[in-house]
């Protein structure tokens, strides 16, 4: 039997690729993406400027599949989560925020996350697998086209965007599932798919130096590192990737990023723990950590889970905190809490992904970077599991 290729996995170049082994001319890649990202259409016999011969063979070799919903719920501040199925009792979630002048999306990369960092529920249910190209970006293409439907906006570059702003910040590490979450950025850039500026996706890694370095030169977008602490010993315990890429390699890291990157800053992400990482002398130490770095600090309020035993820092404490690396220089904001009443908010994505940790297969996964990128890319699995 002739395999059926979901299209949603093909990135531009892969789809090009595709279209001319099997004897089309490359503009019909072109056509074909726009009617599946632009107008978010999965009937190819829908696809009126594509010839008839084209659309028999489509019928017969493609689908256009993204993940089912398994659940929508929205929050009362307007925030929209997504469950989507991804297989074998796996789901991942996906998380619309709304403002005034904009519309987010945080969109997931793993089921599940290997790294383990203290404070994120994600970690704790454990690693599953990595997401295809089709299971990322049909978070995205699902989304769009879902918000566009229950606000009567017309599919087709035309119709006014819903997302326009695209963040993998949601389930998973990126850099952990390298390929299909750059090809999913690709296609979230092209002016034939979604045509997002790389100032509008941002990528957010807990720091997996080898593959940030990689990123620069692959598909260099906005870049958001989970920082989370002012110092090696405390990060070794808060975010345990900490104890292969330390702090000062970390900052080195970034540095080198700027070199690339569409915005002239690294943002920082810092949940604020109660007693843990708050003090003046955590702001301070932080102050001197960047100071070699452009970058900006996003300090996030810690939404709490039994497993966790931490508590939010007080509104005051993240304020005081916040003022210091003001003071001392650096941008910095407060991140508002959207959709906790629908477990939403950040570090809050559990979704129903079974704790599967799977340790054979991310030893194997490790070991194919570990060949591909050289030494200096480790044994993650051993200081996150």
């Amino acid at each position: 039997m002739t395999a059926i290729t979901n299209l949603l996995d093909l990135d531009p170049d892969a789809l090009v690729n595709w279209c001319q082994s099997r004897g089309e001319k490359t503009f019909r890649a072109r056509q074909l993406q726009r009617w599946i990202h632009q107008f978010g259409e999965s009937d190819f016999e829908a696809m009126t400027d594509l010839a008839k011969s084209l659309r028999d063979k489509l019928r017969d070799l493609a689908t256009v599949t993204a993940p089912d919903v398994i659940s929508d719920h929205t929050s009362a501040d307007g925030t929209r989560k997504w469950l989507f199925d991804v297989g074998s009792g796996n789901a991942v979630e996906t998380v619309f925020i709304p403002e005034d002048n904009r519309g987010t999306l945080c969109v997931s990369t793993q089921a599940g996350c290997a790294v383990n960092c203290r404070f994120c529920s994600t970690g704790k249910q454990g690693f599953s697998r990595n997401l295809t190209v089709a299971e990322i970006i049909g978070q995205l293409w699902a989304a769009e086209f879902m918000l566009r439907r229950s606000k009567g906006v017309a599919a087709g570059p035309k119709g006014e965007r819903q997302i326009t702003n695209v963040v993998l910040m949601g389930m998973g590490e990126p850099l952990l599932n390298y390929e299909p979450s750059v090809a999913a950025l690709k296609l979230m850039l092209d002016d034939n798919a979604y045509g997002l500026s790389r100032r509008r996706v941002t990528l957010s890694t807990s720091g997996v130096i080898p593959m940030i370095d990689k990123l620069s030169q692959d598909c260099a977008v906005a870049l958001a590192v989970s920082l989370h602490a002012s110092n090696d010993r405390l990060r070794d315990d808060l975010v345990p990737l900490n104890k292969k890429y330390p702090l000062a390699d970390l900052m080195a890291a970034c540095t080198r990023y700027l070199d690339f990157a569409p915005r002239d800053f690294i943002t920082f992400e810092y949940c604020m723990l109660e007693g843990v990482n708050d003090s003046d002398q955590h702001a301070r130490e932080l102050l001197a950590l960047v100071a070699s770095v452009s970058c900006k600090f996003n300090l996030i309020p810690f939404n709490p889970f039994p497993q966790s035993g931490l508590k939010r820092s007080s509104n005051a404490r993240i304020r005081a905190f916040a003022q210091i690396l003001m003071d001392g220089g650096i941008v910095t904001t407060i991140r508002k809490t959207r959709g906790d009443d629908i477990d939403a908010a950040c570090g809050q994505l559990a979704g129903e992904v079974q704790d599967r940790t799977r340790v054979r297969e991310r030893m194997q996964t490790m070991s194919v970077y570990q060949e591909k990128y050289g030494k200096d890319f480790g044994r993650i699995v051993e200081i996150s599991g």
